[in-house]
C-alpha cells in the first residue's frame, strides 16, 4: 500500500468498515466455512441483506463462495488482511513509541504518597 491506495485497497477497507461484514469474517475465522444459512442464523436480518454483505466482501476479496449442491459455502481469505496489516504497522510502532516515552516519563516522576 503506498499512500494513494488502489481500489482493491479502497474495497477492503470499505468492507471492514461494517460492523456486519467483520463479525462475518470473524465467524468464518473461528468456524471455518459455513453455509450462507449458518451464518445468517448469526444475525437479525433477511437472507438477502446479508447476501449483499457476503458479496461485498466477495468483492474484496476477503471471502470466497463454493457452491455445494444447493448451498452456498463461504470461506475466509485472509490474504487481503495482511495488506492492512501492513498498512496499520507504521501506527502500531507510532502508539508504542509514544506509550513507552509516557512509562519513562511518569517511571522518572516522584511518586505522591511520599512523605
Amino acid at each position: 500500500m503506498n499512500g494513494t491506495g488502489t481500489a482493491a485497497e479502497d474495497r477492503v477497507f470499505a468492507a471492514l468498515a461494517n460492523a456486519t461484514r467483520r463479525e462475518v469474517l470473524r465467524l468464518l475465522r473461528e468456524r471455518g466455512p459455513q453455509a450462507v444459512q449458518a451464518l445468517a442464523d448469526h444475525f437479525d436480518m433477511r437472507r438477502p441483506s446479508l447476501s449483499e454483505h457476503l458479496k461485498v466482501l466477495r468483492e474484496a476479496g476477503l471471502v470466497s463462495e463454493q457452491r455445494s449442491g444447493r448451498q452456498r459455502i463461504y470461506r475466509l481469505e485472509a490474504a487481503p488482511l495482511a495488506e492492512v496489516q501492513d498498512w496499520l504497522h507504521p501506527y502500531e510502532r507510532f502508539w508504542r513509541e509514544r506509550l513507552k516515552g509516557l512509562g519513562d516519563l511518569l517511571d522518572r516522576m516522584p511518586d505522591d504518597d511520599q512523605s
